[in-house]
């Protein structure tokens, strides 16, 4: 009999055993044990409180490591950039041998350190996290009335429609955030997939603004909607001003909420940091060659000969996700098939899909990467090898 059958038949004696005399009691106790197997004793104790609800006690967990432990876990944790718990792991052995220049740490604290599970770790920096967890990330912070204005975006854009877009910056800053650096501003439509994207020296909004207008006037179609993260170098009066002279819808992501932007974010990876990786580009001269760049051969290649696929649903089966996505398509045969289209924009996108080779594109693109490659800034750049335009 299963425990849970053998529940039913308790549930269901239960009534009668408690008006029955005592006679009757110990035949419908030995009938209880030999459905059940049970011991007589045992099945007592269950027909006394088979219905009584349980009471479980709470099992109160010893602390096993004191204030030392945690204050020396703390420390590291701060200096490595606040790490979860997984990688403050694999980085105690790492920072221990230097920890012990600085404190005295004394064998047996150290062993205490390295012992530690992740899940414990969690536990003994949770009020720490608490007290940062309104901490900001960034380097400037956007005047609050400003922000209020814009509204927060928390789902996809419902249109469907081509021109409702996200943007993001991407910072070529290297090993060092300080002084003035590159920025690729990208931009990439919902609907079709179009990606456009111009360098920027610095975060001013100046320059943000004129790189914007000139995504706008490159895009085949009217931009009608952007949407930004948090940060200043959006949050501002100029690009607020722009989209209002222009009808542009313009909305903001939650705070530390990236998922809000997940289309930009995957172009993010695709289209500027896979190529140009993590060096430092601070130069006018890079500043030139990188634009050069993101103006004709690579948003051609992108745009033109790049099919891409989109989410198109997603389906539970039991306790899988199932996504499924729509057939791969290049941004611009995903603009082509809108019924909106005018026919002649149609027409001119694919006589300029005829007048090029994608791989003689491929070709140029590796040689404008390799001259961009000479441009970083090497004293202020990672070490890790670089990866050709092929790769």
């Amino acid at each position: 009999m299963s425990p849970v059958s053998r529940r039913e038949m308790l549930v269901a004696i239960y009534p009668r055993y408690r008006q029955a005399d005592r006679r009757a009691k110990a035949l419908i106790l030995n009938e209880f044990c030999a459905a059940t197997g049970y011991h007589r004793k045992y099945a007592i104790g269950l027909l006394a409180r088979a219905l009584e609800p349980k009471r479980r006690r709470r099992r109160v967990r010893r602390h096993r490591y004191g204030p030392e432990v945690i204050r020396l876990l703390s420390r590291i944790w701060q200096a490595a950039g606040y790490p979860w718990s997984v990688r403050l792991k694999a980085v105690l052995p790492l920072w221990l041998p230097w920890a012990r220049r600085r404190w005295q740490i004394s064998p047996v604290l150290e062993q205490q350190v390295l012992t530690m599970s992740p899940r414990t770790m969690d536990r003994a920096l949770r009020p720490s996290k608490q007290r940062l967890g309104r901490r900001l990330y960034g380097r400037t912070k956007p005047g609050s009335l400003l922000k209020h204005h814009i509204p927060v975006q928390t789902a996809a854009w419902t249109e469907t429609r081509p021109g409702f877009a996200e943007m993001d910056l991407v910072s070529h800053s290297g090993n060092a955030a300080d002084g003035e650096y590159i920025h690729s501003l990208n931009v990439t439509d919902i609907v079709t997939g179009w990606v456009e994207t111009r360098a920027v020296l610095g975060k001013g909004q100046t320059g943000i603004v004129a790189a914007l207008a000139e995504i706008a006037a490159a895009l085949p179609f009217a931009l009608r909607g952007l949407d930004s993260d948090n940060g200043s170098e959006f949050i501002n009066h100029h690009l607020v001003r722009f989209c209002r002279q222009r009808q542009i819808q313009f909305t903001r992501s939650r705070p530390y909420k990236k998922d809000d932007n997940a289309h930009i974010e995957q172009k993010n990876w695709t289209h500027v940091r896979k190529l140009l990786g993590w060096d430092r580009y601070d130069s006018p001269e890079a500043l030139a060659a990188i634009n050069d760049l993101y103006r004709h051969e690579l948003r051609l290649m992108m745009n033109l000969f790049q099919p891409t696929v989109k989410l198109q649903r997603k389906v539970r089966i039991g306790s899988r996700l199932q996504r499924v996505y729509t057939p791969a398509q290049t941004p611009v045969d995903r603009y082509l098939s809108h019924p909106d289209v005018p026919p002649q924009q149609a027409r001119r996108l694919r006589e300029l899909r005829a007048q090029f080779d994608p791989f003689e594109l491929s070709n140029v693109i590796g040689r404008k990467l390799h001259r961009i490659y000479q441009l970083a800034n090497s004293r202020q750049s990672p070490s890790a090898p670089k990866c050709s335009a092929a790769a």
